[in-house]
């Protein structure tokens, strides 16, 4: 009887030490973050796996931002979506009329029991994302807002004050052209065309880029980015385009590195461009805010947001979207908001981590490196809360095309500027006739 009782027992024992141990849920995450930040998203990823054992978020790089966007569209259809999608504030919009496509992160973390409030992030950050209804329906990532980055060393050479920026564009025009006399094949360049010179810098002059509080408050927005005043700034990058004081470097983040590299003294891009330029910059740099007209009433107002917000895709396992939500909530809390802040200059989406970063003394030791967030609380207005408008991947894509026309000397500034508004408009009215309930 005992030797029964010790087989069982041994057996028992057996059974339960070769028993498969619980599967892990994995959560399928694409992304479009390359070079250094590319390198944050897969440390989270790691830093959150590493901290519990239920859920295994897998990051994978699927292109640019608009190619990743096209690929998830694809996979959705074919039944194959990731869990969480990184999509750029250019495609909120489109996301939003999704409807069936997407799960509002609110009620994701509702349903999962996570602490969820949206009041707890910046209220610029929040507001983006958030529907007409109240309800916020994608988790803010990596948040970002156009800044001015210059080169300290260029400036020492050409015998212009390095510790303070050209504040307005007048001053920019003039440390280009020092630059240039002193040998600088580069002086001024700018990354993401229309988001920097068109979108940000309107808000930054609290002039309308589109009607209805620049789509904000319908679809039945339409674009007017032919006003004097954004003609009058064209043109003037135009003329200092004929004068080898702008360089035009191509779409997108490509001119960022032509800062890296030295070649271009001043940059006008993303705060996200921080933590490439902090690790991989060779010479002295400053962070700045963006330049203004000053004979332009108000100015400066405030910058909009850019970077992305992650997406929670519909038709996943209830214990899949248990994981998005602890991964949402392990992404929020203070610590990892400001070290993620740190690392990039993308902004702490929530306030806590605003706080405790400044609480450290980064922003002491950094110079500068508090000028996205500053930029970004300041109080807003109807004109520019931020831009969210239908189609504006592709609007942005025309928005390109005319500018190079501009920086060529195929087009004046007027004639490309009203050519944007034209086709962007039929845009806007084939998006707003898609998605009328």
């Amino acid at each position: 009887m005992k030797l029964k009782f010790l087989v069982s027992c041994s057996l028992a024992a057996l059974a339960a030490f070769s028993a498969p141990a619980h599967a892990q849920v994995e959560i399928q995450w694409w992304h479009s973050m390359t070079a250094v930040n590319g390198e944050w998203v897969n440390d989270l990823a790691k830093d959150f796996n590493a901290s519990q054992k239920e859920y295994k978020v897998v990051p994978t790089f699927k292109g640019s931002y608009d190619e990743s966007m096209t690929a998830a569209i694809a996979a959705f259809r074919a039944g194959n979506a990731p869990n969480i999608l990184q999509v750029f504030e250019v495609g909120t919009a489109t996301m939003m009329a999704s409807k069936g496509a997407i799960v509002p992160v609110g009620k994701v973390m509702k349903d999962a029991g996570e602490k969820f409030d949206p009041g707890a992030y910046v209220p610029a950050v929040a507001g983006y994302y958030t529907a007409p209804n109240g309800q916020m329906l994608s988790f803010p990532f990596n948040s970002s807002t156009t800044i001015f980055y210059f080169n300290k060393d260029a400036f020492k050479a050409a015998g212009i004050d390095t510790e303070k920026a050209p504040s307005t564009w007048p001053e920019v025009v003039s440390a280009a052209a020092k630059l240039k006399a002193s040998g600088h094949k580069c002086p001024f360049t700018t990354a993401w065309q229309g988001w920097t010179q068109m979108e940000s810098f309107s808000a930054w002059h609290n002039v309308e880029f589109a009607t209805r509080q620049n789509g904000l408050a319908g679809l039945d927005a339409r674009m007017k980015v032919n006003s004097p005043l954004h003609v009058r700034h064209i043109e003037n990058l135009a003329n200092m385009a004929k004068q080898g004081l702008f360089v035009y470097k191509g779409r997108g983040n490509v001119p960022e590195a032509s800062f890296i590299s030295g070649e271009c003294a001043m940059i006008n891009t993303s705060s996200g461009f921080y933590g490439n330029v902090a690790k991989n910059a060779k010479f002295a740099y400053a962070l700045a805010p963006l330049p203004y007209y000053p004979d332009v009433p108000g100015a400066p107002q405030n910058t909009v947001i850019g970077g992305a917000s992650l997406w929670v895709l519909a038709g996943k396992k209830p214990e899949e979207y248990k994981g998005v939500a602890r991964f949402f909530s392990y992404l929020s809390s203070p610590e990892v908001q400001s070290a993620s802040h740190k690392r990039t200059g993308y902004l702490p989406i929530t306030t806590a981590a605003y706080q405790l970063t400044e609480k450290s003394g980064f922003y002491k030791d950094k110079p500068g490196t508090d000028v996205a967030v500053t930029q970004m609380i300041r109080k807003v207005t109807d004109k520019s809360r931020g831009i969210r408008l239908g189609n504006y991947v592709q609007i942005r894509a025309i928005e390109d095309e005319e500018l190079e026309d501009v920086w060529a000397g195929k087009k004046s500034a007027k004639e490309a500027l009203d050519a944007i508004v034209k086709r962007g408009n039929e845009l806007l009215e084939r998006f707003e006739k898609a998605n009328k309930s």
